[in-house]
C-alpha cells in the first residue's frame, strides 16, 4: 500500500490526549457521498492552515499507512485539503 505521489512522511490531523493522560487517536472524516477519509498533509504549516491552530497532530511515514488502515479502515486519502471553519477545533 505505497503511493508514490505521497512524501515520506505526513501530518495526520488526531484527537487531543484526553485529561487523564488517554492517547490521542488519528481522526477520520466523512465525505458527502459516505466515503471515510484519511486527511494528511505533507507540512506542518500546511495542516495548521488547512485545520486551524486547535489541531493536534502526529508525524508518521508513509511506510505506516497500511497498519493505520487495519486499525482504521479509510476509503481514500486527501491531501493538503481544507477542512471548513465551522468544523475545526477551537484553539
Amino acid at each position: 500500500m505505497t503511493n508514490p505521489t505521497l512524501p515520506p512522511v505526513l501530518y495526520v490531523p488526531t484527537s487531543r490526549p484526553g485529561p487523564g493522560g488517554e492517547e490521542a487517536h488519528v481522526e477520520l472524516r466523512r465525505t458527502g457521498d459516505g466515503r471515510t477519509v484519511l486527511m494528511a498533509y505533507s507540512a506542518l504549516d500546511r495542516l495548521v492552515s488547512c485545520c486551524g491552530e486547535g489541531q493536534a497532530w502526529v508525524l508518521i511515514g508513509t511506510e505506516h499507512l497500511p497498519k493505520i488502515h487495519e486499525r482504521l479502515p479509510y476509503d481514500v486519502i486527501f491531501l493538503d485539503t481544507d477542512i471548513p471553519e465551522d468544523l475545526r477545533h477551537p484553539v
